[in-house]
């Protein structure tokens, strides 16, 4: 890419989007184009034909998506799939249409079946059943996958596709209903120390700033008390203590990746990798040019993780330390535990330059901090 080629980063005010934009304009990048969720919608195939020939980006980054955590997985399975499916279709083949130089196209690891092996590498891909939970989404991203691939042997498009592991960040979703587990941690347990502390003036700026359903700092502390209690967080008045119930039975591990680590491996590959980079290394060729046409080339997608992971009950030790919540932790083992591993295999990535760095308890910290001021 040049600095000044025309990228477009479908999401970019997400936690994934905004993080791959603030590391290309690190890098010197200057001319973006976007489409605001308020503006477009991307599920409106129209919308994108229009907004692809108007702009006619070089390179285009899909990090838009429908995303959540298992009780959103649980309630919108339509809409998971639906509109997850909408957006993929419209604008990968609009990339096609437009003739963009090189796509880059975001995933999950969740795509990779429930009870995969142990770590999850590349070609586990569609070997058996998924986890049920997240099965719309993850259907959507596996089309995903195979519409870029399908692509770029087709018509030969330089479409890539990379899975990323559980992320966090700045910009994360701490929606109590539709976040993922541990934006929902570090609130769950900072509104737990505000109870704990009774500072009503900080749960009531945090509710001002992101309230739980209908529920903000403006309603009674009745109507807190018993909207926090439904998302299991749970005062007792005359005991003066709290409680915070936690889905599942803690023994889940899981990889998580600071957002920011991903924009740059995602703006790494970008710079330095192209599809038939990809396939080359897979299949231990030179030309992938002089290979048959029956050629069985698939899992040409790129896993992006740190490839160590951490059982979620450890994951809230370290956020309660970090929060300084002290009150009861309750694991409600009735919920739904998802998948009991989800380990990336990253040696692709790493053969190809990249790999993990950052410091995860450091990030966190630096994530509930940034949470804090956004919330005061």
């Amino acid at each position: 890419m040049k600095k000044n080629s025309k990228i477009y980063i479908a999401g970019h005010n997400g936690m994934v989007g905004s993080a791959i934009l603030r590391n290309l304009k690190n890098k010197g990048y200057s001319n973006f184009v976007f489409t605001p969720y308020e503006k477009y919608d991307l599920t409106n195939q129209q919308v994108v034909v229009d907004f692809f020939a108007k702009e006619k980006p070089d390179y285009v980054i899909l990090a838009a998506a429908k995303v959540g955590g298992i009780i959103a997985n649980t309630i919108y399975r339509a809409q998971f799939i639906y509109e997850n499916l909408q957006i993929q279709n419209n604008v990968i083949h609009q990339s096609y249409v437009s003739g963009v130089k090189k796509l880059l196209f975001l995933g999950s690891s969740c795509i990779y079946p429930k009870n995969s092996p142990q770590p999850m590498q590349e070609e586990y891909l569609l070997t058996s059943p998924l986890e049920y939970t997240n099965e719309p989404y993850a259907i959507a991203k596996i089309a995903g996958i195979k519409m870029c691939e399908s692509y770029n042997l087709q018509y030969g498009c330089n479409f890539i596709s990379v899975m990323p592991t559980n992320l966090f960040g700045q910009n994360d979703n701490f929606d109590l209903e539709k976040s993922h587990v541990l934006p929902a941690i570090i609130r769950k347990m900072h509104l737990g120390k505000c109870l704990q502390n009774t500072d009503w003036q900080a749960i009531r700026q945090d509710l001002d700033r992101r309230p739980i359903e209908t529920v903000s700092g403006k309603n009674t502390e009745t109507d807190i008390l018993k909207i926090l209690a439904k998302y299991g967080i749970t005062y007792d008045k005359q005991s003066e203590q709290v409680s915070i119930t936690l889905w599942g039975s803690g023994a889940p591990r899981r990889e998580f990746l600071h957002a920011d680590e991903l924009a740059d491996a995602c703006v790494f590959l970008m710079e330095n990798t192209d599809f038939q980079d990809i396939v080359k290394e897979q299949l231990k060729i030179d030309d992938i040019s002089k290979l048959p046409p029956e050629t069985d080339i698939r899992n040409t997608h790129i896993n992006i993780g740190t490839g160590k992971d951490l059982p979620i009950s450890e994951l809230a030790d370290i956020v309660q330390k970090i929060t300084a919540y002290t009150g009861k932790v309750h694991w409600d083992s009735t919920k739904p535990d998802g998948t009991m591993r989800k380990l990336m295999q990253v040696d692709k990535l790493k053969d190809l330059g990249w790999q993990s760095r950052y410091s995860f308890t450091e990030k966190i910290a630096e994530v509930y901090a940034n949470y804090r001021e956004t919330t005061a």
